[in-house]
């Protein structure tokens, strides 16, 4: 492996970042079961991955070829979306009056810190020959938190197609109508992200590699129902406990603030997928239902490592060591370890509650880690004041202040 790292230091940049990117991907190979899901996956896996299509430009064009479902009749036949819109419709709120942008927001502040020191101890750097100072830690910490907000805003993006393709192909009235509230939801989170990136921390991270393969793979499918996985289950569950762990660390009043407005809109997201999955679900032959059993795997994996945060380190440490020791260092830190646990905490119980976890894929995700949380409550019984509620109150290990 150190041969390896060796190796690649000889190539140009770029190409040493599309090797490493293919040498993880490789990794991921021997876990999936299912060579219909890794046929299906090779085309966004080449183009994130292998091609760098996030990195080539300010856009990127991905063709969807889903239809759209319409519905003449009009008719009330799903009572619990129906409740769910309402509810939707009363809580909308506009970023611009709900919060105040008057604050000021320093990233250096450690009154006010983004995330406290503890999150990514910079003493593991220190084994790696790189000592930062106190300012450095502060940037270091400001790059941190700018990349996962980064992240957040593309993947809200990502969310806003998916709801509007998901609003016009899925085949209930309730359903459709639900749906355009979270169109206007992930448009407002698209705004509100962005915003705070670009005026308060004034910094902004392109699409990771995973995060991109995960998107184009979600809007280039036909199938509604791969979409509505995707997006409300897979990306938004993950994101739901992404939010509440800055949420419950950080000290800074705007952000923390912000993200409580978004959590309550994206549980009402995830509640959404659940309900209208569950029976679609059921009515599923098996060779389909298997192969979304097999999917929301290989997209948990994907997902895990998205957190693994290589445009700060090519941004800071690249050249000083290699990414290998850089993902070591990572997915040991106190920090993304409570990150990524928090997250599937959130995802996996409603992968159960919609019948995607029989025992044959269990062992993997028990092999992953991911298993502890399988008795947890799922979305449709965690409203967004419950979760914030948790946040506020419920145990964590590590402590909200520096």
């Amino acid at each position: 492996m150190a041969a390896l790292d060796t190796i690649r230091t000889l190539l140009p940049r770029e190409l040493r970042r599309r090797a490493a990117s293919l040498s993880e991907l490789l990794a991921l190979l021997p876990h999936v079961k299912n060579p219909l899901v890794l046929g299906e996956m090779v085309p966004s896996l080449a183009r994130g991955m292998l091609l760098g299509q996030a990195r080539l430009g300010e856009s990127a064009s991905m063709v969807s070829g889903h239809g759209a479902h319409f519905l003449w009749s009009y008719d009330s036949d799903f009572p619990e979306l129906r409740e769910l819109y309402r509810q939707a419709k009363q809580s909308q709120w506009d970023s611009e009056s709900a919060l105040d942008w008057s604050l000021d927001v320093d990233p250096l502040d450690p009154e006010r810190a983004l995330l406290p020191r503890s999150f990514f101890p910079v003493e593991g750097l220190a084994a790696m020959g790189v000592t930062l100072s106190e300012a450095e830690q502060r940037r270091f910490i400001h790059s941190m938190t700018a990349w996962m907000l980064s992240q957040f805003l593309h993947g809200e993006q990502g969310a806003l197609f998916a709801a509007a393709q998901v609003t016009e192909s899925v085949g209930w009235m309730d359903a459709k109508l639900y749906g355009s509230t979270q169109v206007v939801d992930e448009g407002r989170h698209v705004e509100t992200f962005h915003r705070y990136l670009a005026t308060k921390l004034e910094k902004l991270y392109t699409v990771n590699d995973n995060l991109f393969v995960i998107i184009d793979a979600l809007i280039t499918d036909p199938r509604w129902d791969m979409k509505f996985l995707g997006m409300q289950i897979m990306i938004e569950g993950l994101a739901l406990g992404a939010f509440g762990t800055l949420y419950r660390l950080t000290r800074e009043p705007l952000l923390r603030e912000l993200l409580g407005y978004v959590i309550r809109d994206e549980a009402r997201h995830v509640a959404f997928g659940v309900i209208a999955l569950r029976d679609h679900l059921a009515r599923l032959s098996e060779r389909e239902r298997r192969e979304r059993e097999d999917w929301a795997f290989e997209v948990a994996l994907l997902m895990r490592n998205r957190f693994l945060v290589h445009e700060v380190y090519e941004e800071w440490f690249e050249g000083s060591f290699s990414r290998r020791r850089w993902n070591e260092l990572v997915s040991a830190s106190p920090g993304m370890r409570e990150f990524r646990s928090v997250m599937f905490a959130r995802l996996i119980p409603n992968l159960r509650y919609i019948g995607l976890m029989p025992e044959r894929v269990q062992r993997r995700y028990e092999a992953a880690g991911m298993m502890q949380f399988f008795e947890g409550a799922h979305a449709a019984e965690l409203s967004g004041e419950r979760l914030l509620a948790e946040l506020t109150h419920g145990p964590s290990t590590l402590p909200p202040s520096e």
